[in-house]
Protein backbone atom coordinates (compact mmCIF):
# COMPACT_ATOMS: atom_id res chain seq x y z
CA UNK A 1 0.00 0.00 0.00
CA UNK A 2 1.08 3.18 -0.68
CA UNK A 3 0.05 6.15 0.91
CA UNK A 4 1.06 9.77 0.46
CA UNK A 5 -0.23 13.65 1.07
CA UNK A 6 0.25 16.09 -1.27
CA UNK A 7 1.75 18.08 1.56
CA UNK A 8 4.57 15.51 1.39
CA UNK A 9 5.14 16.35 -2.19
CA UNK A 10 5.44 20.08 -2.29
CA UNK A 11 8.89 21.06 -2.40
CA UNK A 12 10.25 17.70 -2.80
CA UNK A 13 11.89 15.94 -6.08
CA UNK A 14 8.29 15.10 -7.13
CA UNK A 15 7.15 18.45 -7.61
CA UNK A 16 8.34 19.95 -10.86
CA UNK A 17 7.36 22.98 -13.23
CA UNK A 18 7.45 25.73 -15.84
CA UNK A 19 6.62 29.40 -16.17
CA UNK A 20 3.20 28.04 -16.94
CA UNK A 21 2.46 25.16 -14.43
CA UNK A 22 3.65 22.60 -11.41
CA UNK A 23 3.14 19.41 -11.37
CA UNK A 24 3.17 17.33 -7.96
CA UNK A 25 3.44 13.84 -9.25
CA UNK A 26 2.08 11.67 -5.85
CA UNK A 27 2.52 8.37 -8.43
CA UNK A 28 5.60 8.37 -10.10
CA UNK A 29 7.25 4.84 -12.37
CA UNK A 30 9.19 4.55 -9.46
CA UNK A 31 6.00 3.19 -7.19
CA UNK A 32 5.94 0.10 -9.04
CA UNK A 33 1.75 0.85 -10.34
CA UNK A 34 0.91 1.20 -14.34
CA UNK A 35 0.25 4.81 -14.14
CA UNK A 36 1.28 8.07 -12.52
CA UNK A 37 -1.08 10.34 -10.83
CA UNK A 38 -0.73 14.15 -10.57
CA UNK A 39 -2.06 17.14 -9.05
CA UNK A 40 -1.08 19.99 -11.38
CA UNK A 41 -1.68 24.03 -11.29
CA UNK A 42 -1.98 25.67 -14.31
CA UNK A 43 -1.00 29.54 -13.60
CA UNK A 44 -4.02 31.88 -14.42
CA UNK A 45 -3.49 33.97 -17.84
CA UNK A 46 -1.19 31.22 -19.50
CA UNK A 47 -1.75 29.28 -22.40
CA UNK A 48 0.25 25.84 -22.54
CA UNK A 49 0.22 23.80 -25.58
CA UNK A 50 1.34 20.08 -25.08
CA UNK A 51 1.67 16.98 -27.03
CA UNK A 52 1.96 13.52 -25.35
CA UNK A 53 3.12 11.10 -28.04
CA UNK A 54 4.21 8.71 -26.00
CA UNK A 55 1.19 8.66 -23.03
CA UNK A 56 -2.28 8.55 -22.73
CA UNK A 57 -3.52 11.07 -20.32
CA UNK A 58 -6.69 11.46 -18.83
CA UNK A 59 -7.32 14.72 -17.14
CA UNK A 60 -9.82 15.63 -14.45
CA UNK A 61 -10.52 19.76 -13.36
CA UNK A 62 -11.26 20.01 -9.92
CA UNK A 63 -10.66 23.96 -9.79
CA UNK A 64 -10.95 26.86 -11.82
CA UNK A 65 -11.98 28.05 -15.68
CA UNK A 66 -10.16 27.53 -18.74
CA UNK A 67 -10.25 26.56 -22.60
CA UNK A 68 -8.78 23.07 -23.90
CA UNK A 69 -8.31 23.65 -28.08
CA UNK A 70 -8.18 19.99 -30.09
CA UNK A 71 -5.20 21.13 -32.31
CA UNK A 72 -6.21 18.13 -34.25
CA UNK A 73 -9.76 18.96 -35.29
CA UNK A 74 -9.64 22.59 -34.19
CA UNK A 75 -12.57 21.99 -31.18
CA UNK A 76 -12.02 23.98 -28.04
CA UNK A 77 -14.04 22.59 -24.47
CA UNK A 78 -15.01 24.68 -21.90
CA UNK A 79 -12.60 23.79 -18.47
CA UNK A 80 -14.33 23.98 -15.12
CA UNK A 81 -14.91 21.89 -11.76
CA UNK A 82 -16.33 18.54 -13.12
CA UNK A 83 -14.87 18.26 -16.53
CA UNK A 84 -12.69 15.37 -17.67
CA UNK A 85 -10.71 14.80 -20.97
CA UNK A 86 -9.15 11.56 -22.23
CA UNK A 87 -5.88 11.98 -25.23
CA UNK A 88 -6.47 8.45 -25.86
CA UNK A 89 -5.52 9.60 -29.39
CA UNK A 90 -2.59 11.33 -28.49
CA UNK A 91 -3.72 14.63 -29.26
CA UNK A 92 -1.82 17.59 -29.67
CA UNK A 93 -3.59 20.40 -27.39
CA UNK A 94 -3.80 23.58 -25.99
CA UNK A 95 -4.95 24.49 -22.53
CA UNK A 96 -5.47 28.38 -21.81
CA UNK A 97 -6.11 29.41 -18.39
CA UNK A 98 -8.30 32.39 -17.45
CA UNK A 99 -8.52 31.58 -13.64
CA UNK A 100 -5.75 29.25 -12.18
CA UNK A 101 -6.74 25.40 -13.10
CA UNK A 102 -6.21 22.14 -10.49
CA UNK A 103 -6.28 19.29 -12.72
CA UNK A 104 -6.16 15.32 -11.20
CA UNK A 105 -3.66 14.00 -14.14
CA UNK A 106 -3.30 10.65 -14.97
CA UNK A 107 -0.76 8.95 -17.13
CA UNK A 108 -0.17 5.49 -18.96
CA UNK A 109 2.63 4.50 -19.34
CA UNK A 110 3.51 6.61 -15.64
CA UNK A 111 6.21 9.08 -15.99
CA UNK A 112 9.39 9.00 -13.94
CA UNK A 113 9.05 12.58 -12.54
CA UNK A 114 12.46 14.45 -14.50
CA UNK A 115 10.51 14.52 -17.73
CA UNK A 116 9.76 17.79 -19.27
CA UNK A 117 8.54 19.27 -22.36
CA UNK A 118 10.37 19.08 -25.56
CA UNK A 119 10.27 21.59 -28.22
CA UNK A 120 6.64 19.74 -29.37
CA UNK A 121 5.23 20.07 -25.89
CA UNK A 122 6.01 16.06 -25.68
CA UNK A 123 7.57 13.74 -22.78
CA UNK A 124 9.82 11.39 -24.04
CA UNK A 125 8.99 7.63 -24.21
CA UNK A 126 9.56 5.79 -20.86
CA UNK A 127 12.07 3.20 -21.03
CA UNK A 128 10.67 -0.04 -22.27
CA UNK A 129 6.86 1.72 -22.77
CA UNK A 130 5.16 -0.42 -25.41
CA UNK A 131 3.24 3.50 -26.56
Amino acid sequence: MIVRTLDEVVGSDREVGAPTWTSRRLLLARDGCAFSLHDTIIEAGTTTEMWYRNHVEAVYCIEGSGTLLDRETGESYALAPGTMYVLDGNERHTVTADTQLRMVCVFDPPVTGDEVHDADGAYPAAEGAGR
